[in-house]
């Protein structure tokens, strides 16, 4: 059987795999061209293929070269250097990390970048186009490294993705603080973050080319050493390959050809990932493309084909007015989402399911008194929280307000911020409680609504909702927000449920789905108020801004349902968390009640995004932090989560609207600073 499958009958000789290497790139080459010609006779001018061979042949109208010199060409020229320098930089990061899911997004390289800028624009200093891309370079190489050095090379797919996202939901909730403090400073940089290739003459593609000139001929003087780590670190060693000094100048080299498409048209999502994963399956038919100075421009044309196919496909189903508007990069990011979430259906992560935590058996004394101290501290907490604001105020004149006594400014401070303080409880211990369930039904440790896309679904429907019929209730808005919650949750928890929870299929197809809800909200925020991006930011950061009674009456409901389904179903819920097969010996349904605890989880999580916005990370920490103080049974679990999900969310709205009164900071942005280190320092601890 060997000798069969080595004769040069069965096997294509290396002429004919070159031949055929050729033969696609030339065919890489045509489509490219036939993209770049059709994206550059689209727009809102009436310019034409006519038009264009007339103003480069110097025969055209001043007008109509205008249009063509000054923006059409530029942007295409944007094009293919963006798309070419992500699909060779993501090549390269995949090839040295082994890692198939690995590219500029999935390494935080583009929030590293976005924040550094954004640190940059909040001093109101402003620097040239290379000294920017300077200042992404610095961030974005940095996130990288802290991703592949939290990750670790060959650890399998998954802890790569939940590093990656995890500090890209850090750094981002930073720089979106930024941009709602200093707005006058940071102005344009949202829309800038969108990815856009649209430019204003080639000075922008004139300034980036040479750093991706380096970039590109850096991977080819490396690439012999990258094929040898391809092969495994010992192997390459044997061969005299010097792994980490090559793996350290790739990762370098990657992020610098990243950078200059970022500084040009700011981050083009998953390009990075989409391009060397359609080129893969030629290196099975054409060994040419095994070696990586054969697939580097193959993988550059496709990433190229993607950027110029994916602005020609927006400017010819969207009306050519409005597509001006919509950025390349929420397309790239719409299709992108949809290939992650295919290849997580098909890609075996070798690291395996996540463990289960052990098994932690606490004093019913211990409990009592983590309960007494947990209701202390919400009560000082929402006292305070009360008590302090741009506005300070006294016990009596809270008394006062609920006898109907105090003055008008008082009665209107209090009005206003009661709401709040009772949104930042129910929905803190909301998201608790829907983490608690998620964790047990999936037996994922690292599970939570916001990771798995539930939030960024809720999200998604609720502002669907108010961008269209801005006039809608409380009510209306928490239907919308269940609505894509429901759909998101069936899509991530009916593909990860093929093979059991407990594979890492789970947290990459919602990643997937959280990506794409991020695009289609900011394609809606774009469309409709493209110039209150400041609003939008408002209520995504997780912000208790202008809440009222009812819309926290909705809340309250679904809580105390959640609280006394969970608390009549407590051993059931046990039993779900422990394996497969103990639940059925017993007699119980595992799918019905896998179903109903989900179920749910995506009614709190709905509720609670449609009363205080997306909240991270608290379905995440609550959890955690209640198993290591009372153990693992969920009549113990349940209610310290919920308190410590309601002290979390009120403190960090109470921070939020406080520290720098009378500026404010949602919520959600606090417990995503809080919340990413701690989802970090779970992956290291998981690793070890």
């Amino acid at each position: 059987m060997a000798v069969t499958a080595t004769t040069p009958a069965t096997r294509p000789s290396a002429a004919t795999s070159r031949t055929g290497a050729a033969a696609v790139t030339a065919a890489l080459v045509l489509l490219v061209t036939a993209l770049a010609v059709v994206d550059i006779t689209q727009g809102t001018a009436a310019v034409g293929a006519p038009e264009v061979w007339k103003a480069l042949t110097g025969r055209a109208d001043p007008d109509d070269a205008s249009v063509v010199i000054a923006s059409r060409l530029p942007r295409m020229t944007a094009g293919l250097l963006i798309g070419a320098v992500l699909g060779m930089a993501g090549a390269a990061l995949q090839t040295v990390s082994r890692n198939v899911l690995a590219s500029p997004d999935t390494l935080a390289v583009n929030a590293g970048s976005y924040l550094a800028l954004g640190l940059v624009a909040a001093t109101g200093v402003s620097l040239p186009l290379l000294a920017s891309s300077g200042v992404a370079f610095a961030g974005g190489l940095t996130a990288a490294a802290v991703v592949l050095g939290l990750s670790g090379l060959g650890a399998g797919t998954v802890r790569l993705v939940l590093a990656g996202s995890a500090l890209t939901l850090g750094l981002t909730a930073v720089t979106e603080g930024l941009l709602l403090l200093f707005p006058q400073q940071t102005e344009g940089l949202y829309q800038w973050n969108q990815g856009s290739i649209a430019q204003n003459g080639f000075g922008g593609v004139l300034q980036m080319a040479p750093i991706a000139a380096v970039g590109l001929l850096g991977l080819l003087l490396l690439a012999r050493r990258v094929d040898a780590l391809a092969l495994g670190d010992d192997a390459a060693r044997g061969v005299g390959v010097p792994v980490r000094a090559t793996r350290v100048t790739a990762v370098v080299l990657a992020a610098l050809l990243s950078t200059a498409a970022v500084t040009l048209a700011g981050p083009i999502g998953f390009v990075g990932l989409c391009a060397p994963a359609l080129v893969r399956p030629l290196a099975r038919r054409f060994r040419a493309f095994t070696r990586t100075r054969s697939s580097l421009p193959a993988v550059g044309l496709t990433g190229a084909a993607l950027v110029l196919g994916s602005d020609v496909l927006l400017r010819a189903v969207v009306p050519a007015d409005t597509a001006v508007a919509v950025p390349t990069g929420v397309v790239t990011s719409l299709v992108g989402a949809v290939f992650l979430i295919v290849m997580a259906t098909r890609v075996r992560d070798t690291a395996g399911a996540a463990p289960p935590d052990r098994l932690r058996i606490r004093s019913r004394a211990v409990f009592l008194v983590t309960t007494v101290v947990l209701v202390a501290v919400l009560a000082g907490v929402t006292i305070a929280a009360v008590l302090l604001g741009d506005s300070k105020l006294l016990l009596g004149d809270v008394v006062n307000w609920a006898q109907g006594r105090a003055g008008r400014t008082i009665t209107f401070v209090l009005d206003t911020r009661v709401p709040r303080v009772l949104a930042a409880l129910l929905a803190g211990a909301a998201l608790a409680l829907a983490g608690t369930l998620v964790q047990a039904v999936t037996r994922n440790p690292l599970a939570e609504p916001g990771i798995l896309g539930v939030s960024g679904g809720a999200a998604l429907g609720a502002v669907l909702l108010v961008t269209t019929v801005p006039s809608v209730g409380s009510w209306s808005v928490a239907g919308a927000a269940f609505a894509g919650a429901a759909l998101s949750s069936v899509l991530v928890f009916g593909l990860a449920a093929r093979g059991g929870f407990q594979q890492n299929r789970l947290v990459l197809v919602g990643f997937g789905v959280a990506t794409g809800a991020a695009a289609l909200i900011s394609l809606l925020i774009i469309l409709t108020d493209p110039f209150n991006a400041t609003k939008a930011l408002t209520w995504l950061s997780g912000s208790t801004y202008g809440r009222t009674l009812p819309d926290v009456a909705p809340l309250a409901a679904v809580l105390a349902v959640g609280v006394a389904v969970t608390a009549l179903r407590r051993t059931e819920l046990d039993l779900v968390s422990l394996d497969e097969d103990t639940p059925k010996l017993l007699g119980l349904d595992l799918a019905r009640g896998r179903l109903g605890f989900l179920a749910l989880a995506v009614l709190l999580s709905a509720t609670a995004v449609a009363a205080a916005g997306t909240i991270g990370f608290v379905g995440l920490v609550a959890p955690h932090a209640a198993r290591a103080l009372v153990g693992r049974q969920h009549s113990r679990v349940v209610p310290v989560a919920v308190l410590l999900g309601a002290v979390l969310v009120c403190t960090a709205d109470l921070v939020g609207r406080t520290v720098i009164a009378p500026a404010q900071l949602g919520a959600g942005l606090m417990t995503a600073v809080i919340g990413t280190p701690y989802f970090l320092h779970l992956l290291v601890r998981s690793r070890r």
